[in-house]
């Protein structure tokens, strides 16, 4: 692969996602697609443009174009860059019309299911689990596949979906994540592996200064589901070919969106309450709280907590044997005492930083009432006011 074909998408993928934003940002003014502020968010930004993943999807198309026409006979009728473009669209636009319109939960998980049917098709698959002592393999029966990786690629793009709850999170902690994965896929040898999480990683680079706070636009339902969905299918491009524990790097590189999508399932059956019934303990509630409401403080350290389990994760791919479950048992201890610290495991609801009315930051010691979220499987925290955008509450 030429030296310079990597950093050519990246540039195409990053400039394009940087210049199509604001144009993205009138479009979604124009057509009505705008946050509408209520007691059950973070948010108190009057008419903030939605359809953000769409400039991030452009970036994104462009820059596997570029690589396409530098590269055409390793990346042309590659069928996981066919899936990865076909599943993108299919996602993209439910999450456009649920910016715009609202759409049940029903109709957005029949989606999704579609989008990684079409993935699972095409080659994305879990299906096998490795021993690290014994060496032994076990795969998984056809069904079995299809199970588990349809749960995969489902969850993983709505975990995305629930940590967008403050300016800049979700992009910026893709983009750490899509930088971790591109690095073991890279190891892995894997050329379309690197080639999709590099120009994934340019285009959320290219789209993240116009969300970092003070944000000018959200990314979306539109931008959570597709950054969530290529995640998933970037995850799996790797984990067979660099990892005995074949599953647990993904997972370690995916923690903090997941355990999030954990936690609050937990709690929820914990207080007997409905699988989706609202709260205010998400990671980024816990963290506006720990900093006074201020988005760009609770941003940066979720950014740094997941560039500490990706470190993590980029590291445990060169264990092996019995080291490997020793270290993975050690990681488990710190991330529980590290949730255990910010009172991720308290039942009872909290309190929440609001922040500021025009900034995202808040005023001194700003808070605001314990307020429902719905952070069902998309979007904590700037739902709009129509059922289902930002997908407070829906699976």
């Amino acid at each position: 692969m030429q030296s310079w074909l990597i950093p050519s998408a990246f540039l195409a993928a990053l400039v394009v996602a940087a210049l199509a934003t604001p144009i993205v940002a009138r479009f979604a003014i124009l057509v009505g697609a705008v946050d509408r502020p209520n007691e059950r968010k973070v948010s108190r930004r009057e008419s903030m443009p939605l359809l953000g993943g769409i400039a991030v999807a452009l970036g994104f198309f462009v820059g596997l174009g570029v690589a396409l026409i530098l590269l055409p006979e390793q990346l042309a009728m590659n069928k996981h860059l066919e899936a990865m473009v076909i599943g993108g669209i299919l996602v993209l636009a439910i999450g456009a019309v649920d910016d715009r319109w609202g759409l049940s939960a029903l109709t957005k998980l029949s989606v999704q299911i579609v989008a990684a049917g079409v993935a699972i098709s095409a080659g994305f698959q879990i299906d096998h689990l490795t021993d690290p002592i014994s060496l032994t393999t076990w795969h998984f029966p056809t069904p079995l596949v299809w199970l588990v990786t349809g749960a995969w690629i489902i969850v993983v793009t709505n975990a995305i979906n629930l940590i967008d709850g403050i300016d800049g999170l979700s992009t910026g902690v893709s983009a750490i994540i899509a930088c971790t994965l591109t690095v073991i896929a890279w190891q892995g040898g894997h050329v379309p592996g690197v080639l999709m999480g590099t120009v994934l990683v340019g285009s959320l680079l290219g789209f993240l200064p116009w969300n970092f706070p003070p944000a000018r636009i959200f990314v979306g339902d539109t931008g959570a589901y597709f950054i969530g969905f290529s995640l998933s299918l970037l995850a799996l491009e790797g984990y067979q070919r660099v990892t005995l524990i074949t599953f647990i790097v993904p997972l370690l590189a995916l923690a903090v969106p997941l355990l999030d999508v954990l936690l609050s399932v937990v709690r929820r059956v914990r207080r007997g309450d409905n699988f989706m019934a609202a709260d205010r303990h998400h990671i980024h509630h816990k963290m506006l709280s720990e900093y006074s409401g201020s988005h760009r403080q609770a941003a940066l350290s979720l950014y740094f907590l997941t560039a500490c389990f990706c470190t993590i994760a980029v590291s445990f791919t060169r264990l092996r044997g019995f080291a490997a479950i020793v270290f993975l048992v050690v990681i488990a201890l710190l991330t529980l005492r590290i949730l255990w610290n910010l009172g991720f495991f308290d039942l009872a609801d909290g309190e929440v930083a609001a922040e500021g009315p025009t900034t995202g930051e808040s005023s001194t010691g700003a808070r605001s009432q314990a307020a429902t979220d719905g952070a069902g499987v998309p979007h904590a925290g700037r739902a709009v006011a129509h059922r289902g955008a930002h997908g407070e509450g829906e699976a």
